[in-house]
């Protein structure tokens, strides 16, 4: 019987400009009594904003010391030669009250020579959204260096971006390059290569809580920009109860989303990686070894690459995000 368990974590919530209070009030977060709280990072490798265990015997260890004392029977031992002690995925809850910066995030390659960091691939899962919400994601079509440098010298980055209206649900692919902002109104949740990098190109003339407007990196987002990146990247799947949905299938992580009302067994033999739930709706209990761990909206578990055959069983009914990296994506 393994020492190891799934994991959850205290959550490090980010109070922003554009932030609200729904993730203190909807989906399980301590307050701060700040109604301005952007993101709560629920996994995170990032300096200075290690996640740290909150529940069994290896409670109060940060991220980095869990995989530094047991490597691959947390990440996968392919993930493992590959990252080492730092977790390869960040995990965010994020509510936009207010239209975020438009921006960028630089691929590995430029985020490398830059920063000596990884680059920013990352998607979208709505959870809530006011009538009409809408996520800005790419440019329209035909939109060049050109025409794109045009209208940032206008002020009028805005008229050049392709606009998508959002339900619950819906689920977005931005990998590093695409221009993106999430619009007001939305909760969602937010998987990404571990990564803080990124570049703001439009900030709607935003004052900061210093009142002068927060810093531009139009100069850095440029050579980050792909003009590819254009058009429609919505994916509008429809669940089917007790069934995986896969969302997304990268190379930097796979998602799938599984509404259920029955238990559901679960075996990774197919894959060396940890995995990821992210509780969206409802309750389930994770039943493992004799054992057992409740999970509630809004909370975020980690499970060991070393635990390869779980249970997953909802209280009436639950959804969730699943995530993992597949093997043959490490390299």
């Amino acid at each position: 019987m393994s020492e190891l368990y799934p994991f959850k974590f205290e959550t490090v919530l980010k109070e922003k400009v554009w932030g609200g209070n729904a993730l203190a009030t909807r989906f399980n977060k301590k307050t701060t009594g700040s109604n301005h709280i952007g993101e709560s990072w629920e996994l995170s490798a990032i300096t200075d904003d290690q996640s740290v265990i909150s529940n069994g015997f290896l409670a109060g260890n940060n991220i980095e010391e869990l995989i530094e004392v047991y490597m691959g029977d947390i990440t996968g031992d392919q993930i493992y030669e590959k990252f080492g002690n730092e977790f390869p995925l960040l995990i965010k809850f994020i509510e936009a009250q207010e239209d975020l910066s438009i921006q960028v995030h630089p691929n590995n390659e430029l985020a490398k020579k830059r920063h000596k960091a990884y680059g920013k691939t990352e998607m979208w899962y709505i959870l809530e959204c006011k009538k009409n919400s809408k996520i800005y994601t790419g440019f329209k079509n035909g939109v060049t260096k050109e025409i794109y440098e045009e209208a940032l010298k206008n002020n009028r980055i805005e008229d050049i971006m392709n606009v998508e209206t959002v339900e619950p649900g819906n689920a977005f692919f931005t990998p590093a390059g695409r221009v993106h902002a999430i619009g007001a109104g939305i909760v969602l949740v937010e998987i990404q290569q571990t990564s803080d990098i990124t570049y703001r190109i439009f900030d709607w003339n935003r004052k900061g809580s210093g009142k002068e407007k927060r810093e531009l990196h139009t100069d850095l987002a440029l050579d980050a920009i792909d003009f590819n990146q254009n058009g429609s990247n919505k994916l509008s799947k429809l669940p089917v109860l007790n069934n995986n949905l896969n969302l997304v299938n990268c190379e930097f992580f796979n998602t799938n989303f599984l509404w259920f009302n029955k238990a559901i067994d679960k075996e990774y033999h197919f894959i060396d990686s940890f995995v990821v739930y992210i509780c969206t709706d409802g309750e389930f209990q994770i039943c493992w070894d004799g054992n057992t761990e409740k999970v509630i909206k809004g909370e975020t578990v980690l499970l060991p690459a070393m635990i390869k055959e779980v249970a997953l069983k909802p209280l009436n009914e639950a959804s969730l995000l699943e995530v993992y990296i597949n093997s043959v994506d490490i390299i």
